[in-house]
């Protein structure tokens, strides 16, 4: 059963526009790295949530795309997007467990991933994606890193969960350990964070404590979600999300 805390979660986050950093001009960036891509490559979208990166990729490129997420209303949501955008014949939205996907080896050209491949850890995920990739794919994914080494005792209580994160230079022996080639990374700006994730967050909030302003348990969990922003406006030069571009040799 859902707990309370749980419910509230995701009664801010399914509506936001993104469900991580990240924003157009990124991907378009991240893209641009991958040359010599098909005309119309078959992409692999792992933790697409609603679809945000998905759309971008659609509005980039002539790709067709299968993109999965493990909650099915973020899933719902991305479907009735695609269909309202005419890119049904293009986009095929899947609930499903990155875990356990029933995808063909070497089937895709691109395997592209936002934030997402920390829930299998990169020696797991890493290795799953370079496997997917036919000879000459890409693989674009972002990765949350550590940016200095005296992060303040909230930070590392926030990325208590992600025990195995590192900084760039650790992630870069997953990429190569995997078979794959690194073309090149770059750091997610100020405003892949803001512009389409925390701003849209934390007025979303404000309408959730509107709505719950009688209700205790309801605004205590409005609180605790309300440090993720905040903790980021104090102290986000700590962290960040890098984009990795490789390539399967």
């Amino acid at each position: 059963m859902t707990s309370r805390a749980e419910q509230i979660f995701f009664e801010v986050f399914e509506p936001l526009p993104r469900q991580g950093p990240g924003n157009l001009a990124c991907a378009e960036r991240a893209l641009a790295l991958c040359e010599g891509l098909p005309v119309s490559p078959r992409v692999l979208d792992l933790g697409c949530g609603s679809g945000a990166q998905t759309l971008h990729l659609a509005s980039l490129t002539k790709a067709t795309i299968v993109a999965v997420d493990s909650h099915a209303p973020l899933i719902e949501r991305l479907r009735a997007k695609v269909e309202e955008q005419g890119l049904s014949g293009r986009v095929e939205a899947r609930v499903g467990d990155m875990s356990a996907l029933d995808l063909l080896p070497a089937s895709f050209d691109l395997v592209w991933s936002e934030g997402a491949l920390y829930n299998l850890g990169l020696a797991t995920a890493v290795p799953m994606c370079a496997s997917l990739l036919r000879p000459g794919g890409y693989l674009a994914f972002t990765e949350a890193v550590w940016r200095t080494t005296d992060a303040p005792p909230e930070v590392r209580e926030a990325f208590a969960d992600y025990a195995t994160m590192g900084r760039v230079e650790d992630v870069v022996p997953h990429i190569k350990e995997s078979g794959l080639s690194l073309i090149d990374h770059f750091d997610l700006p100020d405003e892949a964070w803001w512009d389409d994730f925390y701003s849209p967050m934390e007025r979303r909030i404000e309408e959730l404590r509107s709505k719950y302003v009688d209700d205790a348990e309801a605004l205590a969990a409005l609180d605790e979600v309300a440090k993720e922003p905040g903790m980021h406006r104090r102290s986000g030069h700590h962290y960040g999300y890098t984009f990795f571009v490789a390539r399967r040799v």
